[in-house]
């Protein structure tokens, strides 16, 4: 039975993943006519921000989350075990060329997580540890339809706060059961705990987490790959030379792998920085800033990272080894790739990455769920005890994943993750006219040698509903 409903899944979810990344890359290109470019001319800006930081708001000096810290716990979301299989795998389908279209899709792409991140700032509300927002929130509010944003948080919460947990949980597991002979029931025990331990600190806890290890496990992996890199140097230009030529070669076009390197670019692109899927928007909404521009702008420096430098780091090690046609896929080819590099202990440094790539998914996923139950619940004298339901369920879950993963679980992360993008697309096709605004209000002020502050009083006609400004 469960195959068969994995089975139907799956002949849904392949073509409507195909039109979710045509309608995602059209929209990169509508926004990006629209902002005039914002991901490429304030570029400088997005990094000085995530630097300096922001005082936030007036009068809100109690329990906050940092620009930086909302940051990192969509970061955490993003870099995952996408970041080290998933690169892998478009380039055994679609040749060393999806690499190059996977870094244009992420300069393309990152406009849509602008777009929406700002909208999640704009459209927020007060929560009782933090702010609290995202496509929910701002389909409710700006477009007062309230059963479309049922329909996203249902979607988000499958996807993020259950399913895709189960998934991470499973290939910790796997990977230190591999390198380490570590028992599957020890990884599941361990994994619940140190789950439970900071999801029952609530978003502040979450956000301090993800501000340690973030940081951490993105400079570690890319030390690795610069040194890679640094003793294969002489073999840059070739490497350079054959991303190219598989992306743009006469051969490849004739031969119809340049269209699949296109689309395996995209979708990992896609897949793996979240551009546009409606999940991002969720950590953007918690952090204090005195403009909701601000958010938008370092939350887009969130996909080069994910994409230009993680993702890029593993396209790196793997074309460097010349092991990319060996006949390894996804996680094995990576772990093939590490180890002709450095020998045996490769294995064991990519069990430790999947460790810190996937742990911090797993508690930045389990946030999205946790607003989006909040959501659903509306303001119900029930709604902690929902949200304490769901903290132990989850642990169960990510034991139970730990020790097993069903064809339906792939299935479902796929089903629901078009179901929330499809969503998420048409609200900010109808909404993008006041990040849009937003932006011109920001740059004004910039030019004028100001900090931007927002006033709900800019965007009059829906004063009422950004009710945090």
């Amino acid at each position: 039975m469960q195959k068969t409903i994995a089975d139907f899944l799956n002949t849904i979810n392949s073509p409507m993943a195909t039109v979710m990344v045509i309608v995602l890359s059209a929209a990169g290109i509508w926004f990006t006519i629209r902002t005039k470019g914002v991901q490429f001319t304030m570029l400088g800006e997005m990094c000085r921000l995530l630097f300096k930081g922001d005082k936030g708001l007036q009068g809100n000096e109690g329990k906050r989350v940092s620009t930086f810290e909302a940051f990192m716990v969509s970061l955490a979301s993003r870099v995952g075990t996408g970041n080290l299989a998933g690169v892998a795998t478009a380039i055994v389908i679609g040749g060393p060329g999806a690499i190059f279209w996977m870094w244009v899709m992420a300069l393309l792409g990152s406009v849509n997580t602008f777009m929406e991140c700002t909208l999640a700032q704009l459209f927020k509300s007060r929560g009782e540890e933090s702010f609290i927002g995202g496509p929910a929130f701002y389909i409710t509010k700006g477009l007062h339809k309230r059963w479309f944003a049922v329909i996203f948080a249902i979607a988000i919460f499958a996807q993020f706060g259950l399913t895709n947990n189960m998934v991470q949980a499973n290939t910790i597991s796997s990977a230190f059961t591999e390198a380490f002979s570590i028992p599957p029931m020890a990884m599941a025990i361990l994994l619940s705990l140190l789950s439970l331990a900071v999801i029952f600190g609530g978003i502040q806890r979450i956000a301090k987490v993800c501000s340690y290890i973030v940081p951490f496990m993105a400079l570690a992996y890319l030390g690795i790959a610069v040194w890679i890199l640094a003793v294969n140097i002489t073999s840059l230009p070739a490497m350079i030379g054959l991303i190219f030529r598989s992306a743009f070669g006469f051969e490849q076009a004739v031969g119809g792998t340049m269209g699949m390197a296109i689309l395996m670019g995209f979708k990992r692109g896609i897949f793996s920085n979240e551009a546009g899927e409606g999940s991002a928007p969720n950590a953007a909404a918690t952090a204090d800033v005195s403009h909701p521009v601000k958010q938008g702008l370092i939350q887009t420096l969130g996909v080069f990272t994910d994409t230009l430098i993680v993702c890029t780091c593993t396209a790196f090690i793997i074309l460097s080894s010349g092991l990319y046609d060996c006949g390894a896929n996804g996680i094995e080819l990576t772990q093939a790739a590490m180890t002709w590099h450095i020998g045996p202990a490769g294995k064991y440094i990519i069990a430790i990455c999947i460790f810190f790539f996937a742990f911090s998914s797993v508690i930045g996923n389990y946030y999205y769920g946790e607003c989006n139950l909040a959501f659903l619940c509306n303001g119900s004298s029930h709604t902690k005890t929902a949200i304490q339901l769901y903290r132990i369920g989850l642990g169960v879950l990510i034991f139970i994943g730990s020790l097993m993963t069903i064809d339906i679980v792939w299935a479902l992360v796929d089903f629901f993750m078009v179901i929330m993008t499809v969503v998420n697309l048409t609200s900010l096709f109808l909404l993008g006219k006041y990040a849009v605004t937003l932006l011109e209000d920001y740059k004004r002020q910039l030019k004028a040698g100001k900090d931007p502050q927002y006033q709900s009083s800019t965007i009059p006609e829906i004063s009422d509903e950004t009710e945090c400004w």
